[in-house]
């Protein structure tokens, strides 16, 4: 039998008989890789969307927007249309400031007079419904969906109705609601929607209720890589002129998603080092069978290498699993992300090379670091020793004897399983102080107030930004706690396990099961209240690095109500596995012990 034939054979056949271990290892690497793999995929995915949707709407390479109006603006503005790297235009246009009401709730808003035929630049694409006639309009899709309207719907523009008569979107502003740019008279920018309306409707529609008006010319050039140096030789325009480029354009899509990646990418860190601890953790309840079996295996001739390759290729087959499954999530569950306000259209491209390969490492790492202590003490061990390995027996101390006596049971227990394995005591911290860093940056963000899309600064319309942080934040939240339960159980059925014989001398000795199972929670209590304590200042040291200046810190009443949620957690995820292993019966336990 070839090797390779004998390491695949001997893999499966340890995760057929460790399912359960392996499905969690499994998940673990998924989540972790899956949350990266999205926060290094934004950009991306960001700009793919965009460059689909110029392609689609015959984008412009360059906006000019000018502040003032009148025929010597107007004027000049089309001057620009005669510039030799000018290769196709559409305007100057109308731009109108206004408000919209719909299904009672009131937005700014800007109107594009557009001709009844879309020109060669700039021909927003329609989703649903027709395109501009007089007396309708035609709402960007951003837009309409955050107002929650459609087609055939009535709007209320500056105190006039319009029908809604198309949805469409286009590349040549922001996504919504970044659609105001330069603002009335070149003032700053606000939170806006975009409206099409007809040329006539829109000049009417000014001058009935002297409403400010800006104006723009879309161009085309004949390099789009050149918008910097056409903005360059237009510095002295003799009327102020603000030039958007296209990349600009590209690049203010993210303004949205600015929170969005460092969300993901620390998620994935702390999703990474609870997947680290939990796999750590089985590992290490599982070192004296692998000891035992490394025994087996140089009994019968293996070397050390392809022992070596046998222990550590099951938990990286399972990584590269895991890797590949949360590839294809980030893959599918991208473009949602990128594109929170439907402003865009397209195929999100899948994870860059850099990201696969980024997130790759993130699994053999994983793995590597979770296995390779138990793996390297396997080999180190004598084929002997290795086949009649047993649990490590600790050193007794009469003092230590004598104080821990004066304990209650329960107590006594927790104590003297937590002093015996200071490592897994340790991993449980981690994950309990993990759990909390998660949970605190959480209550911050829904703590901060946001201000909503409205004339008035109150919340009108909900606001993008942060809903989209709120969901993703709750997102990676969940993630983090279902690992830190999963682990949470790990901890307390391992320990059970390897402290088997123990307890059952603990019972013949008088102890109910009641106490026994009592203290196996309180071996995971223990470490986990520390974890708690920590986690609250880590995770605000860590929720400051990305937050704004004006950002609000958690009341601590959250903060306190937060730490005993996840203590009351932690008792009751151990309850059940800690009771289970309790009603072990004593005889099988210490038969199972001696044999």
């Amino acid at each position: 039998m070839g090797s390779l034939v004998l390491v695949v054979r001997l893999v499966l056949a340890d995760v057929r008989r460790h399912q359960v271990q392996a499905a969690m290892l499994l998940l673990a690497v998924t989540v972790a890789t899956a949350t990266m793999a999205l926060g290094l995929s934004l950009r991306g995915v960001s700009e793919s969307l965009y460059e689909q949707t110029r392609a689609a709407t015959a984008g412009p390479d360059v906006v000019a927007l000018a502040g003032d109006t009148g025929p010597a603006v107007t004027s000049a503005l089309a001057s620009l249309a005669d510039d030799p790297e000018v290769v196709a235009h559409h305007g100057p246009y109308r731009i109108v400031y206004a408000d919209l009401t719909a299904r009672g709730r009131t937005s700014n808003v800007v109107v594009h007079g557009f001709a009844e035929t879309p020109g060669a630049v700039n021909r927003p694409l329609l989703t649903s419904g027709h395109w501009v006639r007089s007396g309708g309009t035609v709402l960007e899709r951003g837009f309409a969906t955050a107002l929650g309207v459609g087609v055939g719907d009535r709007v209320t523009i500056a105190g006039r109705s319009y029908p809604v008569a198309g949805i469409a979107v286009t590349a040549a502003t922001s996504v919504y609601p970044g659609a105001q740019q330069i603002g009335p008279y070149g003032g700053g920018s606000d939170y806006s929607g975009l409206a099409w309306m007809t040329r006539s409707d829109a000049r009417t529609l000014a001058s009935s209720q002297d409403l400010p008006v800006t104006m723009a010319l879309d161009l085309k050039l004949r390099d789009p890589a050149t918008t910097e140096a056409f903005r360059e030789a237009h510095r002295d325009f003799p009327v102020r002129i603000n030039f958007r480029s296209w990349q600009f354009t590209a690049g203010q899509d993210m303004v949205i998603l600015e929170n969005s990646r460092p969300i993901l990418v620390v998620g994935s860190w702390l999703l990474s080092f609870l997947a680290i601890t939990g796999v750590a953790a089985l590992a290490a309840g599982r070192a004296v069978e692998q000891t035992r079996r490394a025994g087996l295996l140089k009994a019968v001739g293996a070397t050390p290498s392809l022992i070596a390759t046998v222990l550590l290729t099951e938990y990286l087959a399972l990584a590269l699993a895991g890797d590949a499954l949360g590839l294809v999530i980030a893959r599918l569950a991208a473009p949602a992300i990128a594109s929170p306000t439907a402003s865009r259209i397209g195929d999100a491209a899948g994870p860059a090379a850099a990201t696969v390969a980024a997130v790759t490492v993130l699994a053999v790492v994983v793995a590597v670091l979770s296995t390779l202590r138990p793996t390297l003490r396997a080999l180190r061990t004598a084929t002997v020793t290795a086949l009649t390995a047993t649990a490590h027996q600790p050193r007794h101390r009469p003092w230590l004897t004598a104080l821990s006596a004066l304990l209650p049971t329960p107590l006594l227990l927790g104590l003297r399983l937590t002093a015996r394995r200071p490592g897994r005591a340790l991993l449980q911290a981690c994950s309990t102080a993990t759990t909390m860093i998660a949970i605190v940056a959480l209550l911050t963000l829904y703590a901060h107030p946001e201000r909503g899309y409205g004339l008035d600064g109150s919340s009108v319309l909900p606001n993008l930004r942060g809903e989209h942080d709120r969901r993703l934040m709750l997102a990676v939240a969940i993630l983090l706690i279902t690992l830190a339960v999963v682990n949470t159980i790990t901890f307390t059925w391992t320990t059970a396990m390897e402290a088997r014989a123990n307890m059952a001398i603990a019972r013949t000795l008088g102890a109910t099961p009641g106490q026994v199972s009592a203290g196996l929670s309180i071996a995971q209590l223990l470490p986990s209240l520390p974890g708690a304590v920590i986690g609250i200042p880590l995770g605000g040291g860590l929720l400051s690095l990305f937050a704004a200046r004006n950002a609000v810190d958690a009341p601590s009443s959250w903060l306190l109500i937060a730490a005993l949620t996840i203590l009351l957690a932690t008792a009751a995820l151990t309850a059940l596995p800690a009771r289970l292993a309790a009603r072990h019966p004593v005889a099988r336990a210490l038969s199972a012990e001696t044999t």
